[in-house]
This record gives C-alpha cells, structure tokens and sequence, in this order.
C-alpha cells in the first residue's frame, strides 16, 4: 500500500470511530410533568393517559427509551392541585401537560418558564392564561376544549327531544370550570328557544342533590352540564337523581351516557389528549409555546341512549338518531 493511500485509510478510520461511538450513545432523556384531575384508577384516567402516550409514541417518544414521566393524580380533590403543582415544577420537567382549568392556574402560578400544555380547558383567554388563541404570547399554550357556543348546539338537542322545554339549570363548580362563561352564552340564546336559564353551582355531592332536586321542581325542566371534574367524579350520583326526578339531561362526554344518561354532544377525549402529546413533542424538539396557536378540537361525537329515553317517557326524533355516532339500546 501506498503512504498516500495508508494515511486517508487512517485518516478516514480516525473520523468514523467517535461517529460510530456517538450513534451507541444513549438518547437524551428529557423529562414531562403530567397533573391530571382524576384518580389514577379511574376508567376516564387511564383512556386519557393512554392516548396521550399513543400522542408521544407517534411522534417517536417512549417513556422506556427517551422520555420519563412525572405523574400527579388528584382524585377530584381540587385542595391538592397547588402543592401537586408545586412538586413538578420543583422537579424541572422540559414540560407540563395540565389537565383542567384550575390545574393550569396553578402552574401557571408556579412558573412563567417552564413550557405547559393544557387540555380540557375552555376559555384560556377569559381565564388569563393567554392573549389570544394564534398567539398565546407566554409560557402556555394547548387544546381548546369547548367554546361558549356549544350551548346553542346542547339546547337544540334537548327541544328536538323534549319539545315542551321550559326551564334549563346549566350545573357545574365555578371553582374548577369558568362557569359564568357558559352561562353567558346559555342567556343570550336562551330567548330564541324560549327558555329560562337558571345558573347551579355546586361543589359536593350534597350540593348536586339538592341542584337536581330544585330543578325537578321546575315546571319542563332540563338540565345541562358543561365539561367539569366535579360532575364527572359524580356522575352515577347524577345520572340516578335525574332518572329519579324524570328529568332530560345532556352532557359533553360519552361516558355520561355509557354510564346511563340520555344523551351527551361533545369533544372527542382520546383525540384531544394525543393532540396534547403532538403539542408536547413540538415542545421538546424546540417549538415556544408562545408561538404555538391553541388547537381547536377536530372530533365532536354525539351518543344517545334509548333505554334512557324511553324511561324518560321520551321520544328520540329520527334526525337526531341519524346523527349520533353511538346509540345505547
């Protein structure tokens, strides 16, 4: 061999070998801090914090290789969210899935710096979490869950089934959702279906009991629950009282309905949570969340249950029928 040809053989082994030993290095494992509402055993937790990790795995992240995972589960308990935030912060994640409203303030509260993804949240611009959808402007952004609006969508569905309609309580805790946000939508079209809107808060089960029962004593009376961690922690609470009190009900999730209740129009759960996790890739491979616009959900599903409304003593319409992509016999 020649010295010419022996020195680029060399010379081309030398800059191999430490490529080589960089592609044996292990992946960097970057950190994520999840703050869910419910109890880690719950049915809904389990769903959504599979498909946020179907989210990640999609975009090539595995908590066995790349990535690890600090869990915090509330079980509906909404004193623990501030210290729960506190302990993920403190561990200096790449970035934070927020689960709810109230979660969000709180770690909202806890750092202006580390990235955060909310889901399940409604009105993040009302709730100051951001300045507008395009351009949320700080250290938050995430997937929009259901706008104002809906409640036009929610009170079509309960006159097509129950056409007398005359009195809607709109139920929930203003302390875990933006409740006013809701009803302010619910009273400026309330007229046009000539109904009185009636607001409910509650925080317990108590309170949920003696809501239902005000409500059955209202002449035509139905009832609407926007998204909220209190009414799905109580929902077979819920779903009782209104089948003993023979009152229409519609809910957001489909789980209401699995569960026993009439009918239910709202955001596809699993969806939204794998959209969460493609926001959260986004984020790790360098994306700000101030120049991320929020995500408006893209799946809306609709489920009835007839067994339900024939107990009620109501007719589902065939239009609504025809329209629901789960119907419960």
């Amino acid at each position: 061999m020649r010295r010419r040809d022996f020195i680029k053989v060399m010379g081309g082994g030398a800059v191999a070998w430490p490529l080589a030993a960089r592609a044996q290095q292990p992946e960097r494992m970057r950190r994520i801090g999840v703050l869910m509402n419910f109890a880690q055993d719950d049915p809904v937790t389990k769903a959504r914090v599979a498909a946020f990790r179907q989210g990640l795995e999609k975009r090539g992240w595995s908590e066995s290789r790349n990535v690890h995972i600090d869990y915090r589960f509330t079980d509906s308990k909404a004193e623990r969210i501030p210290a729960f935030a506190k302990e993920l912060v403190g561990l200096q994640p790449d970035v934070i899935l927020a689960q709810s409203s109230v979660a969000t303030a709180a770690l909202q509260q806890e750092t202006r710096a580390i990235p955060i993804v909310f889901v399940n949240v409604s009105d993040p611009v009302g709730s100051g979490f951001i300045a507008n959808l395009a351009r949320p402007g700080g250290n938050l952004t995430g997937v929009l869950h259901l706008e104002a609006g809906i409640i036009g969508k929610w009170l079509t569905m309960l006159k097509e089934i129950a056409p007398r309609l005359a009195h809607v309580a709109v139920m929930g805790n203003r302390k875990t959702i933006p409740l006013d946000y809701f009803l302010r939508s619910a009273q400026t079209v309330a007229p046009s279906f000539a109904v009185e809107v009636v607001a409910s808060h509650v925080e317990t089960a108590a309170d949920i009991e003696r809501a239902i029962e005000s409500i059955a004593r209202m002449p035509d009376g139905a009832l609407i629950l926007p998204p909220d961690s209190v009414t799905v922690t109580h929902r077979d609470l819920i779903i009782a009282l209104v089948a003993r009190h023979r009152l229409p009900a519609i809910y957001p999730l489909h789980l209401f309905v699995a569960a026993g209740g009439l009918m239910s129009y709202g955001t596809d759960q699993d969806d939204m949570f794998r959209l969460a996790g493609f926001y959260v890739d986004r984020i790790l491979r360098g994306d700000k969340p101030a120049e991320l616009p929020v995500q408006a959900p893209t799946k809306f599903e609709t489920c009835v249950n007839l067994k339900t409304a024939k107990a009620l003593g109501l007719t589902v319409p065939p239009g609504l029928l025809v329209a629901a992509d789960e119907v419960i016999e």
